[in-house]
């Protein structure tokens, strides 16, 4: 995806520090001077062990939470103002890991009508956008089905459609995969990679790395601070300072280094399966 670098971002993290309250005189600290931005069509990955302060970060990225020193800017309002928080989620939609816990509604359109109605959208209006957004996440078959008839992948994809209805130019996802099976996953992360395609700016957090190949940047993060950043390619090539920060490589990634120790000759950057399997065509000997 193209991405205008020279243009304001949509997302601006400032400086941005949080610590929990867990009782009186008592504080965490989670994240520590935090800096980023996410651009316009851009798909962001941010990785880290448990407790790294990822998913803190991300709630801070649509105003569920507010720093405690810095800023977080969206299409340049901030988040402490309140005036301005409906707007921001307009811009900004989440998908939380638990799909249970995001259905509102008894029925499946119902739930995507759900947002469209606290803003008081007209009715016309209402079901044109339901439909094209359960369009573009392949739900339209099971419009009237009650959400608890649904796989997690389906729960999920109802869960991004609600978000769409409302326009959004960023979703991000907060380890939206990760109660899912594989072939869940898999219908999750080609629905996420075709809106990406259509310009909606993606920031996904999440331990799957062969999700994280997909993406356009890549943010690591330890005890609250960002400690690496670059594509995809750039940081798997840090395997051993991943590794030391308890983070691993894609399985594709791994292939491609065993395979380049025996046979120097194969290239050793490849992340995906796919670019794997064009490696290993290229070296095969040709018959005839």
């Amino acid at each position: 995806m193209c991405m205008n670098r020279m243009a304001d971002p949509l997302i601006r993290v400032q400086g941005v520090s949080y610590a929990y309250r867990v009782r009186e005189g008592k504080s965490i600290p989670v994240l520590h001077g935090v800096s980023f931005e996410v651009h316009e069509g851009e798909h962001l990955a941010i990785i880290g062990h448990n407790g790294s302060g990822k998913s803190t970060l991300a709630k801070h990225l649509n105003g569920l939470i507010v720093p405690d020193a810095g800023d977080v800017l969206v299409d340049g309002m901030n988040t402490r103002d309140k005036r301005s928080l409906r707007e921001i989620r307009k811009r900004v939609g989440m998908v939380f890991q638990h799909p249970d816990n995001q259905m509102v509604a008894t029925i499946v359109e119902d739930d995507v009508a759900f947002g469209l109605e606290n803003l008081g959208v007209p009715e016309d209006e209402m079901r044109r956008r339901v439909d094209e957004a359960l369009r573009a996440v392949g739900m339209e078959a099971h419009r009237d089905r009650p959400p608890h008839h649904l796989s997690g992948g389906q729960k999920q994809r109802v869960a991004i459609a609600g978000i769409l209805a409302m326009r959004p130019r960023c979703i991000v996802l907060d380890e939206a995969t990760s109660m899912l099976d594989s072939y869940g996953r898999q219908e999750l992360m080609e629905v996420i990679g075709r809106l990406h395609g259509e310009g909606i700016a993606i920031v996904s957090i999440t331990h799957h790395m062969a999700e994280v190949a997909l993406a356009d940047r890549v943010l690591v993060m330890e005890a609250g601070r960002i400690v690496m950043e670059g594509t995809p390619r750039e940081v798997f090539r840090r395997r051993d300072a991943l590794v030391a920060l308890q983070l691993d490589v894609p399985g594709a990634a791994r292939v491609a280094s065993l395979v380049h120790e025996a046979r120097p000759d194969f290239r050793e950057d490849r992340i995906l399966a796919s670019e794997v399997v064009e490696e290993v065509v290229r070296l095969a000997p040709r018959r005839g």
